[in-house]
């Protein structure tokens, strides 16, 4: 498989080809702590990367602005780079190009699991053998290589364009597993009823299929969300991260760079690493407790 970052174990399959109710589910999620905590800290660094930006003094991150390599005070709440910028502006700005390359590499990438995985597990035959071995082809390919090279060569890179070439490379494993769950429920007597009154593929796929499917489909999501922006970071902590703007990778690079770590100045990579890893593992632990939430046989009384 490709380097990209493989769930230890994935959602569970949906159970029943109706969807629970949701004031049952509601119940159980307002009572899941890992729920609860996984999606306030990523709500809460959400909140800080959209309202934080706007509300600085200086609109560009990388601006000089204080003395160098102050340490944290009433002024500079995450003291100043070695070139005398803020980190805590660093920081703000980061966090939104954090969530963005996330969201718009885990959009791209569950958009076409879901187109390749439908159609695969429901028309079943040669659309199935084609559409699996172009699936097998992109899982082989080494796409942390891919992505170097394409980020190598690009002249100007963006977030958006980092997050749709990571979102181009990620999505094989999550189409397998719509796949396998689409050949168990195009049995089912509800979709026959389906096709018996003339429906379509798509019609049945998004009709009958796809709402049976959208725990397992959110979660999926939550899963190629995280791995987006701990791919994204790995391109930015080698040198090969957006040449606009700042992402928590870049600034990490950078403290690499000028030795932060050798010269005590821990405020300048402490932070962007400590919101990649809240990121991600909140993403993670929100994940296992969605999947407490929605499959019966793992919730807790």
């Amino acid at each position: 498989m490709s380097t990209v970052p493989e769930p230890a174990t994935e959602p569970a399959a949906p159970s029943a080809p109706a969807a629970r109710p949701g004031r049952e589910t509601l119940h159980y999620a307002v009572r899941n702590p890992k729920l609860l905590i996984g999606f306030t800290v990523v709500v809460l660094l959400l909140l800080v990367g959209i309202i934080g930006p706007p509300l600085l003094d200086n609109a560009d991150p990388n601006e000089y602005v204080g003395p160098q390599a102050a340490p944290p005070d009433s002024t500079y709440w995450m003291g100043t780079t070695t070139f005398g910028q803020d980190v805590y502006a660093q920081f703000v700005h980061g966090l939104r190009s954090t969530f963005l390359v996330g969201v718009v590499g885990g959009a791209i990438a569950a958009a076409i699991a879901m187109l390749v995985g439908f159609l695969a597990g429901y028309r079943g035959g040669a659309v199935d053998e084609i559409l699996n071995m172009l699936t097998n082809v992109v899982l082989v390919l080494p796409a942390l290589a891919v992505l170097l090279i394409i980020n190598a060569y690009l002249g100007v890179r963006s977030v958006p364009v980092q997050g749709l070439f990571i979102g181009l490379t990620s999505w094989p494993w999550a189409a397998r597993a719509i796949r396998a769950q689409t050949f168990s429920l195009r049995t089912r007597e509800f979709v026959d009823l389906a096709r018996l009154s003339g429906s379509g593929t798509w019609r049945i796929i998004f009709r009958e299929i796809a709402p049976n499917m959208s725990s397992y489909l959110f979660m999926m999501f939550i899963l190629l969300f995280g791995g987006s922006v701990l791919i994204a970071s790995s391109l930015d902590f080698i040198g090969l991260g957006p040449t606009e703007g700042v992402s928590l990778g870049l600034m990490l690079q950078s403290a690499q760079q000028w030795s932060a770590l050798q010269l005590g100045m821990w405020w300048w990579f402490v932070p962007p690493g400590a919101g990649i890893t809240a990121i991600v593992g909140a993403l993670y632990v929100a994940n296992v407790g969605l999947d407490e939430v929605f499959n019966p046989k793992l919730r807790e009384a």
